[in-house]
């Protein structure tokens, strides 16, 4: 116990110039990479609106006891509650982005679940972050669009490769950390349209995100299994650790929220996660997302996946303290 909160508290934020030499070639598809789901969320703003994009019943809530449905609904979309900058430094690389318009909110754009945002910077910070760590590499997952025009993507995109530059990793490439350092190229952007992703060869087309829509853990990890076993995809994928409510248990229970419910069950996901190993063979892991990544050892449990791939008899210690 000692051990995992030192290892909780000192992070990882370089841990990717630390891997060995002999994962310095492989593909970053075939690396295990922490990720956090809904990245976020930890500043949802309980004056807005409930997205269009939610179910009927919560709608019709909202507008009936907007006081009460608001602060509910935030309960349970909230699953991180660390800054962008904060989860890099304990070592997650995926973050999951989903981009929302409010519907009278003028071309402003938000992130959004369940609810808005108050953050709309978090591309900047994540920008500064990697201008301190220039041999770490961020995918970003920029996803859902909810009320996106054709003119706010064509915003959005421009914004972006004005940012990021010569940091972006084009889709042409198969990035390994070697071939990306050489460059200077530390960003990956997935875009979950595929008529934009078709006009800037700077965007990757949409990352496939296998989650198990349960709130119960043992079906996740069935669910996981289950998909490793039909094979992985040739390149970036995620495996959810994430639960799933539906509307009508969030509103019969708006005190608990997702934070209860995921903290009941990460032993169990944390313990299928431990048993993983990455690579490019069926059944083998790349990036691995999990809500709260800051409340347990996840992140340097993920990592340390990665040091299961070298030859045999060669002995490692990694950065985080690990046995290897």
């Amino acid at each position: 116990m000692e051990d995992e909160r030192r290892l909780q508290l000192s992070g990882n934020p370089d841990w990717m110039s630390r891997l060995p030499e002999e994962l310095q070639d492989v593909p970053l598809w075939n690396l295990a990479i922490p990720g956090s789901h809904d990245s976020m969320s930890f500043c949802l703003d309980v004056s807005s609106p409930v997205l269009r994009s939610e179910p009927c019943l919560l709608r019709a809530m909202d507008a009936l006891v907007p006081c009460w449905t608001r602060p509910c609904v935030s309960r349970w979309a909230t699953t991180q509650q660390s800054v962008l900058s904060k989860q890099c430094e304990l070592g997650v690389r995926f973050l999951d982005l989903r981009i929302a318009r409010k519907p009278a909110g003028g071309h402003t754009l938000f992130f959004a679940h369940g609810i808005y945002t108050l953050m709309t910077e978090a591309l900047d910070e994540l920008a500064a972050w990697l201008d301190a760590h220039p041999k770490e590499i961020v995918i970003i997952s920029c996803s859902h669009f909810e009320l996106l025009t054709h003119e706010d993507h064509s915003h959005l995109v421009e914004y972006i490769i004005t940012l990021y530059g010569k940091k972006l990793c084009p889709s042409q490439d198969i990035p390994t950390l070697r071939s990306c350092w050489s460059r200077g190229q530390q960003v990956v952007v997935s875009y979950d349209n595929q008529q934009v992703v078709l006009q800037h060869p700077e965007l990757w087309t949409e990352i496939p995100y296998w989650y198990a829509d349960s709130p119960d853990p043992k079906k996740v990890i069935a669910y996981l299994e289950d998909q490793k076993h039909r094979g992985r995809p040739a390149g970036f994928y995620v495996s959810g650790l994430n639960l799933t409510e539906d509307a009508p248990y969030v509103l019969l229970h708006p005190l608990q929220g997702m934070r209860k419910m995921t903290m009941r069950a990460l032993s169990l996901l944390l313990r299928w996660a431990s048993e993983q190993r990455p690579g490019r063979e069926a059944g083998e892991v790349n990036v691995v997302c999990c809500d709260f990544v800051d409340v347990s050892h996840f992140c340097s449990l993920v990592i340390g996946l990665n040091y299961k791939t070298l030859a045999p008899g060669r002995c490692h210690s990694n950065q985080t303290g690990w046995p290897t």
